[in-house]
């Protein structure tokens, strides 16, 4: 089984996790351009979370014969762990499709903060009451200075936005129950792995990361099932649209969704060395990411005036709040 055992490479694996956090929604945007819509993108991308968690259970999750050990280790498991290792998989996947909802209804200026900034709260507290691993004090101090960013985030894309129309309070309703739900997905999950993976067997009736991922993936797909066909029926979409796709129009949401899971993947491994809350507040530094692509890239606020003093506080913040984090290892 592929782990790691140095502290350089687990914060190496929290980078990757953040730039693929970070990047994957930009195959939503190339989707986006061809008239794909989202409900349908979100098929392709759930099949590409379920796939690669597959694909890495049955590779990196042992050095046996192709599933062995990941057979061996599933039939081991408590089925209790099976079943949250899945269920976390329906927490990310309803937060993710009801945080969506909320930026349409309200805006990202509002509903993007709301909703990540209660999730990395939500989620590194519970991770570190979970597991506590480096300095409470660096890291709390560095996730309070990444939800400032996150509230310059909002300044600055207010400048942008339009007068809230009425649908903006159930926006913010439908982003508090995002954040919330997000937030408890990594705790679940990385409660069903058997904590010290990294240097020593797994433990009696516990999950190896790898397994726990793969269930991940298939409760994000089994639970598609029910949340995205809801979400295709308030769109006026069908089943049969998605079938009309062909390959150029499905590779992104497939590529978006083995993009979101390796960061994933490489977030749960490096949590071994660097702890779970830690790994999950540095790989939520992808919010930096995904501003950087934003700004630089997609030129989010081109024209917008007013800008430059939040959007600077934004970068700052980030930047400063992973720095502690980061340094919250090391104590």
């Amino acid at each position: 089984m592929f782990v790691v055992q140095d502290l350089g490479t687990a914060i190496l694996l929290c980078v990757v996790t953040m730039l693929g956090w970070g990047s994957w929604a930009n195959t939503q945007k190339i989707s986006a351009k061809r008239n794909w819509g989202f409900p349908l993108y979100y098929w392709d991308y759930a099949i590409g979370v379920f796939l690669t968690g597959v694909i890495f259970m049955l590779t990196l999750g042992g050095p046996e014969y192709i599933g062995l050990e990941a057979a061996r280790n599933l039939t081991a498991a408590r089925q209790d762990l099976l079943v949250q290792a899945a269920v976390s998989g329906v927490l990310f996947n309803v937060s993710n499709i009801l945080l969506v909802v909320a930026i349409d209804a309200a805006g990202m200026a509002v509903a993007f903060p709301v909703g990540v900034g209660l999730a990395l709260v939500i989620g590194t507290v519970a991770s570190y009451l979970q597991a506590p691993k480096g300095s409470p004090v660096l890291l709390f101090s560095g996730v309070a200075l990444v939800v400032l960013a996150m509230v310059m985030s909002a300044v600055a894309r207010r400048k942008l936005a339009q007068t809230p129309g009425k649908g903006w309070l159930k926006g913010i309703i439908y982003a508090i129950v995002a954040g919330s739900l997000m937030g408890f997905f990594y705790p679940r999950l990385a409660g069903t792995i058997s904590p010290s993976f990294q240097s020593e067997p797994i433990q009696p009736g516990y999950l190896s990361p790898y397994s726990a991922l793969a269930l991940f993936g298939a409760g994000v797909l089994l639970s598609n099932v029910v949340v995205n066909t809801i979400f295709l029926k308030v769109n006026r979409l069908r089943y049969r649209d998605y079938l009309k796709g062909d390959a150029s129009i499905h590779w992104p949401g497939l590529l978006g969704g083995a993009i979101w899971m390796i960061a994933l993947t490489a977030n749960i491994v490096a949590s071994g060395v660097a702890g779970p809350a830690i790994s999950y507040a540095l790989g939520q530094g992808a919010t930096l990411v995904a501003a950087i692509w934003g700004v630089v890239i997609w030129r989010e606020f081109r024209g917008a005036q007013g800008v430059a003093a939040p959007l600077a506080l934004m970068f700052a913040g980030y930047a400063l709040g992973l720095v502690l984090i980061g340094m919250a290892t090391l104590q």
